[in-house]
């Protein structure tokens, strides 16, 4: 499962990123790497983009950015 298929509300763990150019350096930066426990919290009202918690604080991102996120569901 991506993170853009996630609903909010839900959790899990992401297992990897599956891009490696600019926009996967971009998402390590923001502190999104394997290993880390995420909750969805809310979708925008046209859905993009998407709130998520990571460890303790608030990122958005767009679902075609999420879409390289790979999770495992809590």
């Amino acid at each position: 499962m991506t993170l853009d298929q996630m609903r909010p509300g839900s959790r899990g763990r992401i297992k990897r990123l599956s891009v490696r150019d600019k926009l996967g350096q971009r998402l390590m930066d923001m502190g999104i790497y394997p290993g880390l426990e995420l909750k969805v919290v809310r979708n925008a009202p046209l859905e993009d983009p998407m709130e998520v918690e990571l460890g303790g604080y608030f990122v958005s991102l767009r679902h075609d950015e999420a879409r390289f996120v790979e999770v495992e569901s809590a």
